[in-house]
């Protein structure tokens, strides 16, 4: 069973709290930059950057960065096949800057601890923050989230979906159960 958590609306919201929090927490956005984590991190990213430039009347970078490469578990998916890289694109110079790095979900925190990893062997930021639209618990390392859209406990029998426009055609989050694989 599905459990719709988020619509179209409340994502639209959520950022936009997000994006003022941001301009408050950093004073403006001189000096910022978005980094969105592929894939879904990188519309969120662009709508943040959006909402800022329509809030704030200054536009502010933003960057993919692609996490294949950085993942620990990269030597299990790859036994299999070779890892799909999609590339990191960031057209400046990260050093000495504000990098509010950009999910969607943040589960375990290990695909923020590769994207951290990443970004260190781009340059040497001033500070990087981490804007996430869906916390759903469950950390096995250090990492919390400086903005937050909404937090929602889950089991680890559960499963948090987002889907956006730009890559499902609709935005919603839901909650669902996982599906037990059956061996035979």
């Amino acid at each position: 069973m599905n459990k719709a958590i988020l619509d179209e609306q409340a994502i639209r919201r959520a950022l936009t709290r997000i994006a003022h929090e941001i301009i408050e927490r950093n004073k403006g956005v001189n000096n910022s930059i978005l980094v969105g984590i592929k894939t879904r991190g990188i519309y969120l990213a662009q709508r943040l950057a959006e909402r800022i430039e329509q809030i704030e009347g200054q536009k502010i970078n933003v960057g993919e960065v692609d996490i294949t490469l950085y993942r620990d578990d990269l030597q299990k998916k790859t036994e299999d096949h070779e890892p799909e890289l999609k590339g990191t694109d960031i057209s400046v110079d990260i050093t000495d800057k504000k990098v509010i790095l950009v999910d969607d979900v943040l589960f375990t925190g290990r695909t923020v601890r590769a994207a951290l990893d990443a970004l260190i062997d781009l340059g040497r930021p001033a500070q990087i923050q981490l804007a996430v639209l869906i916390d759903r618990g469950h950390r096995e390392l250090p990492i919390r989230p400086d903005f937050v859209g909404k937090n929602v406990p889950t089991s680890k029998s559960e499963v948090v979906v987002a889907k956006l426009a730009e890559v499902d055609g609709l935005d919603e989050v839901i909650i669902k159960q996982k599906t037990a694989i059956k061996t035979v």
